[in-house]
């Protein structure tokens, strides 16, 4: 028998007027899952999120958590699901185990129930010997943390997480990530994850790719850029500016993006002499100082931007 899906969404659509906020969106998250919905700030990532746990109405769609139906039985349902939204929620004048203890006992959790578990959460966080400081007073990092650990001490089945590191530096970042992982590792627990980082996406099991409220394409990392393989080059050289204009005119060439001190050339086909072609058209007239000219494996920063202007798009 087929394991059940903790969550599973179909045809969510959500308008504000007449903005189409979420428009015809599925999401499927199975348990040991962590799930990424990548795209840039008016995607709809945070729509979705909340629709899947209730904050929102749906205009059209379902949703059930662990075979739930959200819209019958909305309370039942939400006791299966963690959330942590983009800005810290906790109350900074509580401490650190009195906000856990405060999150617990709205879930209906007893002292003897929170008490260890919020024990065993912080300890697992980092932040076991700060029980007692005041959230205000805590680092941007370790309110994350905090946010993960409330939202974690009733064992939820679902977590939700919207830009959970968002504005922290990268070390908080890959330390919350290897938190989850574990957790997910350890539990069995599901997650949607929201993210604008192709990094953070790249950690997922699978990915959706959102643009104005849809789908462009889905799938694991691999299958993504697996997609656009055979297809970027990587050039380096001076000046940068000239090499791109000379580029964007290459016969061949869909796309040019500037990634620091190199450019990404997006080719219509997978050709093995691409490289050699794109070198021998920025070398002719001269002016230039071509260092590099290679075919790359794409990254997810590829693939987005491939799937955002339409190749491909999936359904």
């Amino acid at each position: 028998m087929a394991e059940l899906n903790l969550l599973d969404a179909r045809g969510l659509s959500k308008s504000f007027g007449a903005v189409k906020a979420v428009d015809g969106l599925d999401l499927l998250v199975a348990p040991g899952e962590i799930v990424g919905l990548v795209g840039p700030d008016g995607a709809g990532k945070t729509t979705a999120l909340r629709l899947v746990c209730g904050a929102l109405r749906l205009d059209a769609g379902e949703v059930s958590i662990v075979g739930i139906d959200l819209r019958r039985e909305a309370d039942r349902a939400r006791e299966h699901i963690g959330y942590l939204s983009q800005r810290f929620s906790m109350y900074e004048d509580l401490s650190v185990l009195e906000n856990i203890r405060f999150f617990a006992e709205v879930r209906g959790l007893k002292q003897d129930e929170w008490e260890p578990r919020a024990r065993e959460i912080l300890d697992f966080v980092g932040l076991g010997p700060f029980a007692d400081r005041r959230a205000g007073q805590l680092s941007g990092g370790m309110k994350q943390k905090l946010g993960l650990a409330g939202a974690l001490v009733h064992h939820p089945k679902l977590l939700l997480l919207d830009e959970p590191t968002g504005g922290v530096d990268p070390v908080t970042r890959q330390d919350f990530w290897q938190l989850l992982i574990r957790r997910v590792a350890t539990e069995g627990v599901g997650v949607l994850v929201s993210t604008p980082y192709m990094d953070e996406a790249a950690r997922c099991s699978r990915v959706i790719l959102m643009q104005k409220g849809k789908q462009v394409a889905a799938g694991t990392p691999a299958s993504l850029r697996e997609r656009l393989a055979g297809r970027i080059l990587e050039v380096r050289g001076t000046p940068l500016a000239e090499l791109r204009h000379r580029s964007a005119k290459l016969p061949g060439v869909e796309d040019v993006q500037t990634f620091g001190d190199r450019l990404h050339l997006r080719l219509a086909a997978a050709t093995g002499e691409g490289a050699q072609q794109a070198q021998s058209g920025l070398a002719a007239g001269g002016g230039v100082n071509i260092e590099l000219v290679r075919l790359i494996p794409p990254q997810l920063e590829d693939v987005f931007i491939a799937f955002a202007a339409g190749e491909g798009k999936d359904g």
